[in-house]
């Protein structure tokens, strides 16, 4: 899609949301003061509105089962995506044996709230019979239930080949694997690539610039000879153009963050193809907020809510509890009203979204692209 054709998603953008724009505006001004936008946890009647739309986040990561955390997940209404990853750089995700058995514990715990997304071990892309073996663990939790299977960016942003080479989503090791994917109708989350920023001299305005500060090694700029960004993401669709039957979730917006123009001609090429909108809220925020409202009502049936909140054993309860409420009642108040809401100590408006458009991105989205994300007895 050009930025021509944008211009007229606006009028379209525009006229939708008007009138929800015009009622919800006297309650921010009265509601949030000029200079600073509203924060904090759910009120009980923005509380209520959330709860009605039977929210469901399809991207976190929990390796803890407790109590309070059982009720934070039902006071929301919430339904979620429990999301394993094999990462060699986090103790507490290096073994896919433990993360499992921790994440099937919470899943088993949460009254039918959580279904469970499973993945297999990158890092033993060389032994013989990989591609078999992956499969074999993938169907074991196939048959206890599992909706859907993640690949990560350490396929093309750190595992190599014997020659050095980075490993790209599209090597053929990894073709039988889609192929049994897509044969048990599962769907594939793929976190390829990162945001452009990881490619970029450092830039302290970048919204992930703390992320690289903490996490170096997943910073490429000052990486010798690392595949491009560009590369990841075109290995990333040549696996959509070879499995034309896979249902396919990219996450953190398809890694297209940046350039909702790039990210609105994939979703037009790709029926096969969503995205979710896992811990990039702050790219729509800062964005024009006409053209994120256009965006949006445009490819409404394709976006899907999803946070990337994890609670895992390293975390103290009571400060999780917190942070995963904040995070719901921040992107909410962004997405369904015209509040002033605070960002990082910025202030940006709430988009005021259609009731229907907001069903579809928090509840209905969700069930078509991860079918089995709720219970029918839910």
């Amino acid at each position: 899609m050009t930025v021509l054709g944008f211009s007229g998603l606006l009028m379209m953008g525009l006229l939708a949301v008007g009138q929800q724009q015009k009622a919800a505006a006297p309650v921010a001004a009265s509601a949030t003061g000029a200079a600073k936008g509203i924060s904090g946890p759910f009120s009980s009647r923005e509380l209520a509105q959330f709860t009605a739309l039977g929210p469901i986040d399809t991207h976190t990561h929990v390796y803890r089962s407790d109590p309070a955390f059982h009720a934070l997940i039902k006071r929301l209404n919430l339904h979620i995506l429990d999301i394993v990853v094999v990462d060699d750089q986090d103790p507490e995700q290096v073994s896919l044996e433990a993360e499992s058995r921790s994440a099937w514990g919470f899943v088993r715990d949460s009254d039918g709230r959580a279904a469970f997304c499973s993945s297999f071990d990158p890092y033993k892309v060389a032994d013989p019979g990989f591609a078999a073996a992956a499969n074999r663990g993938l169907n074991r939790d196939f048959d206890q239930g599992a909706i859907a299977v993640k690949i990560w960016k350490n396929i093309g942003m750190e595992i190599k080949d014997a020659n050095g080479n980075f490993i790209l989503p599209d090597d053929p090791v990894f073709a039988p694997i889609y192929e049994d994917i897509a044969a048990h109708h599962k769907t594939l989350i793929a976190h390829v690539a990162d945001p452009s920023s990881a490619w970029a001299p450092e830039n302290p305005a970048s919204p992930d610039y703390s992320y690289y500060k903490e996490n170096p090694v997943w910073y490429m700029y000052n990486k010798p000879h690392p595949a491009s960004k560009e590369q990841i993401l075109a290995a990333r669709d040549h696996v959509l153009e070879q499995n034309k039957d896979l249902r396919m979730v990219g996450a953190h917006l398809g890694s297209m963050e940046a350039d909702f123009n790039q990210l609105a001609r994939h979703l037009d090429r790709y029926p096969n193809f969503a995205v979710d909108l896992a811990a990039r809220m702050p790219y729509l925020m800062l964005a024009p907020r006409d053209r994120i409202i256009a965006f949006i009502l445009k490819y409404q049936d394709h976006l899907i809510y999803a946070t990337d909140n994890e609670f895992a054993p390293k975390n103290q309860l009571q400060p999780k509890l917190a942070e995963w409420e904040l995070t719901y009642a921040r992107d909410w108040r962004f997405l369904a009203t015209a509040d002033a809401v605070d960002y990082q100590g910025r202030t940006v408006q709430g988009l005021a979204l259609p009731g229907p458009v907001l069903r579809k991105i928090y509840h209905d989205n969700a069930v078509r692209w991860f079918p089995g994300i709720v219970p029918t007895a839910h």
